[in-house]
C-alpha cells in the first residue's frame, strides 16, 4: 500500500512529520524486528481522543507483571507542543490509547521512565524549561508531579541509567545539530550531577550522537542508542556498547556494522526510525517499542 497520510498542519501550513508507534522483538537486540502478532505500527495518531494530536512518537515501556504501559510523545497541533501520553496493553503487542499524563506550558517529549527505591520516575525531554528536570509518578501511571531540576542547561533526549553504583545521564548538548553528546554522573538521583571531565564526550558528529532510546544493561554492561541523522534527521538507530565508563574515563564500541534499525519497506516507518526501547521478556528475547516515520501529503 503506497497511501500518504494527510494530518493537521503546523501554523504555517506544512505538514508535521507523521511518526507512529511499533512493536518489534528478536532474540537479540541486533535481530529486532516487526513482532509476528503486532498490526503495527501499533499507536498513532489517529488514535489519540483528548487532543488534536499530530503524531506520536519517542515511546517508553515500563512493566509490572502483567501490566504494561507505554509512555509517548503526543504532538498537540492546537498548541504545537509536544505532552506526554499513556497507552496500557496486556501482553505488550495490542495497545490501547488511554490520555495525556502530563503537560507544561513548554514542549515535552522524549518520556525516559524507570523505577528505583520502590518509586516511578519519568525524565522527560524538557529543553524549554532550561534544565533537564525530574518528575515522580503520584500516583503512577496518570499522574506526574515535578520533583527538581537534575541538571541546568538544554539538553536533548536525556537518558539515565545506573552502573556501578552511580546514576548517569546521556544527552545531545545542541539540541538542533543532533550532533553532541554530553555525559553527566552523580552519587544518587537527586543530586551531586556533575559533567564527565571528557566533553563532550562527541562532537561535530550527527551519525552517533543524540541519543535515540533506553540505555539497556546487557551481560553487565550498558548499551546506548544513538541516531543517525544522515542524510536527515531521525534516519536510523546505531548501538554502542559502554567498554569503560568511570567518573574519569570513558569508552564505547559499535555493536555490528550495520544500524540496528533502519527505514523499512511498509508506509509507516518508510522514511526512517529514531527511538528504541527494548525489553527482556521471561524466555530471554527481548520485545521492543520503535517508532518510524511515513511520507505524508505535501
Amino acid at each position: 500500500m503506497n497511501r500518504v497520510d494527510p494530518s493537521p498542519r503546523r501554523t504555517d501550513g506544512r505538514a508535521y512529520p507523521a511518526w507512529s508507534v511499533g512493536i518489534y522483538a528478536g532474540a537479540s537486540l541486533q535481530t529486532l524486528a516487526p513482532h509476528a502478532e503486532a498490526r503495527n505500527p501499533g499507536l498513532t495518531w489517529h488514535q489519540v481522543t483528548d487532543v488534536p494530536a499530530a503524531f506520536v512518537a519517542d515511546p517508553f515501556l515500563f512493566r509490572e507483571g502483567d501490566r504494561w504501559w507505554m509512555f509517548v510523545e503526543v504532538m498537540n497541533a492546537e498548541t504545537g507542543r509536544g505532552e506526554i501520553a499513556l497507552a496500557r496493553s496486556r501482553d505488550g503487542v495490542e495497545w490501547s490509547y488511554e490520555g495525556v499524563v502530563l503537560r507544561e506550558p513548554f514542549h515535552l517529549s522524549y518520556p525516559y521512565v524507570f523505577a528505583s527505591d520502590g518509586n516511578h520516575y519519568m525524565v522527560p525531554e524538557t529543553l524549554g524549561a532550561g534544565a533537564v528536570r525530574l518528575y515522580a509518578g503520584d500516583p503512577f501511571p496518570t499522574k506526574w508531579r515535578y520533583v527538581r531540576d537534575l541538571i541546568p542547561g538544554a539538553y536533548a533526549d536525556p537518558s539515565l541509567f545506573e552502573s556501578d553504583g552511580r546514576w548517569w545521564l546521556l544527552g545531545c548538548g545542541n539540541p538542533s545539530g543532533h550532533d553532541m553528546l554530553n555525559l553527566f554522573s552523580a552519587p544518587t538521583l537527586e543530586g551531586g550531577w556533575r559533567e564527565h571531565p571528557i566533553r563532550p564526550l562527541i562532537e561535530n558528529d550527527n551519525r552517533r550522537a543524540r541519543p535515540a532510546g533506553r540505555v539497556t544493561i546487557s551481560d553487565g554492561r550498558p548499551i546506548r542508542f544513538a541516531q543517525n541523522c544522515r542524510p536527515q534527521y531521525g534516519t536510523s538507530v546505531r548501538a554502542f556498547l559502554l567498554s569503560e565508563l568511570s567518573p574519569t574515563a570513558y569508552a564505547e564500541r559499535e555493536l555490528g556494522s550495520d544500524p540496528i534499525l533502519g527505514p523499512g519497506h511498509e508506509p509507516w516507518n518508510r522514511l526512517g526510525m529514531h527511538h528504541l526501547d527494548p525489553q527482556r521478556i521471561q524466555d530471554g528475547s527481548w520485545l521492543a517499542c520503535v517508532d518510524g516515520c511515513a511520507p505524508r501529503a505535501p
